[in-house]
């Protein structure tokens, strides 16, 4: 894990409040030169500081208005390769591995009940998967979110 300064803090804390800033923003808000934002943002691009840019779009404008998370139980031997199937699935926007009971968090969209339906059927259809459990999303109550944590790692300094 690559240290970082109060600069990089303070460029992150800027993205964080503004993400679409340009360099020539961030220089102006933050005081620094363009130069200086550019060779930092490098940096932190380099070390692996941000996320991919889809992580910010918005699934319902695709017509997906349906959040769900699915517990997938898997037979251990069979875990990468339902990993790979599940990666096949266009509706599947992300999957941690877990500890406890269900081996797989899996977050999916879909345009509707039935559409759920039939991508729990899919997931359940992969050589592997023993079971599921499906929750539906009611709403996002706290945003994906890191300004606090940037705050606090300033404070630490």
């Amino acid at each position: 894990m690559r240290s970082y300064d109060a600069v990089d803090l303070a460029i992150l804390a800027a993205l964080a409040d503004h993400p679409r800033a340009t360099i020539a923003a961030l220089a102006a808000e933050l005081r620094m030169s363009r130069n200086t934002i550019y060779a930092r943002l490098a940096q932190l691009e380099e070390a692996g500081a941000f996320l991919d840019f889809d992580r910010s779009l918005n699934p319902q404008y695709l017509g997906y208005s349906l959040a769900a998370f699915l517990e997938v139980e898997v037979r251990q031997k069979e875990l990468a390769r339902v990993v790979t199937e599940l990666r096949n699935i266009p509706e599947v926007v992300q999957a941690y591995g877990r500890s406890g009971t269900a081996d797989l968090q899996v977050q999916l969209v879909c345009r509707d009940t039935d559409h759920l339906f039939r991508i729990d059927a899919a997931i359940l259809a992969i050589d592997g998967v023993e079971r599921t459990e499906t929750s539906l999303s009611m709403g996002e109550l706290i945003p994906y979110r890191l300004r606090p944590l940037i705050e606090k790692a300033r404070r630490e300094l």
